[in-house]
């Protein structure tokens, strides 16, 4: 709730400000997010250059707002640099987790949502090159977006079908198959994606051999004690070494840079591994170096998703401090300029 002084002022703005459809009467409103559209009668303006545009409650917009359709609050709330969340796993608000469990590590659609209605508008394209379940294409439809999904795994598509049906949401196009080799299809890939382009890589890769290898710890609790790989194929980055996960993921996101928009963005999730002795293992350290390296790509800052329902485990107990890490990176990096733009 804003505070008492800040209504106020908004009052006063907005009592000054001029009506939207005065000054603007020839003005394309469908270029306008749906939430302004539906109050366009009451919206004023604002500014020297009128692109400030107010509504009775304060709500605020700014007609050069290219990247999304958020008022000034929760543009704000989204630039705090942690999520922290605690996602219901049972019932309606759980988003069928019932049906996306299958999958080791599901990415709660409403996670997916909030982070989609930053970096893009109402109706562009999420592309997610390793959709396990459906996270990402869920968070797209859950706010008026489209999507297009690729995975290796047949189980884990007809799972994310499942969902989306018992949610009553669009099922959106998904493609069973090795990214790399479905994105280097130029013709292919564009009928995918409808001869538009994307404007948001939104990807939570396999990170290298983790699932592959045998439980220990606190992960036997989460996981099991057997290896739980998302598929047994070579070509699966979650089977890979370290250093041929960094390689293929470079190449899937540099291979997919043509079809994104200019100032489009890329934002993937990673976790980072307990340091062993000298070797940190900062893993968000070291995608942010592998894919800066990449022309007309630029790493634009992080947020934090902490993950509260996470079940605590005493590592280290009761010799050595061991974090509980209930924390993941979303890397944030923004396609720059047309150059390789198809």
């Amino acid at each position: 709730m804003p505070s008492k002084k800040l209504t106020q002022l908004n009052d006063v703005l907005y009592s000054n400000a001029k009506p939207f459809l005065k000054v603007y009467p020839n003005y394309d409103i469908s270029f306008l997010p749906s939430w302004l559209r539906s109050r366009i009668e009451e919206a004023r303006v604002y500014g020297t250059d009128y692109k400030g545009v107010i509504l009775p409650d304060g709500q605020k917009y700014h007609l050069d707002n290219n990247l999304n359709d958020m008022n000034g609050r929760d543009w704000t709330m989204f630039i705090n640099s942690v999520f922290l969340t605690q996602f219901p796993t049972k019932g309606k608000e759980a988003f069928a987790h019932d049906i996306r469990k299958i999958h080791p590590t599901p990415k709660p659609p409403q996670l997916m949502r909030d982070i989609i209605q930053f970096f893009t508008k109402e109706n562009e394209l999420v592309f997610d090159s390793f959709m396990g379940v459906g996270g990402t294409l869920l968070g797209a439809a859950l706010c008026n977006r489209k999507a297009l999904g690729i995975d290796l795994n047949p189980e884990y598509i007809k799972a994310y079908k499942k969902a989306s049906k018992s949610l009553g949401l669009p099922i959106f196009k998904t493609v069973c198959g090795d990214s790399k080799k479905i994105i280097a299809k130029e013709k292919f890939f564009r009928r995918l994606l409808d001869g538009g382009n994307i404007s948001l890589m939104l990807i939570d890769p396999p990170y290298f051999n983790m699932m592959s290898k045998k439980k220990t710890g606190g992960d036997i609790v989460n996981y099991g004690e057997n290896a739980t790989p998302f598929t047994n194929l070579a070509s699966d980055l979650g089977n890979m070494s370290r250093d041929g996960f960094y390689k293929a993921l470079k190449d899937i996101v540099e291979m997919t840079l043509p079809y994104i928009k200019t100032k489009g963005h890329i934002v993937l999730f990673i976790k980072d591994m307990q340091p062993q002795k000298k070797q940190t293992n900062l893993l968000h350290a070291e995608m942010v170096n592998c894919l800066n390296e990449i022309p007309n790509i630029n790493y634009k800052g992080m947020k934090i998703w902490a993950d509260s329902s996470a079940k605590p485990f005493p590592y280290g107990y009761p010799f050595s401090f061991v974090a509980n890490q209930i924390h993941q990176y979303i890397l944030i990096f923004r396609k720059e300029n047309d150059n390789i733009t198809r």
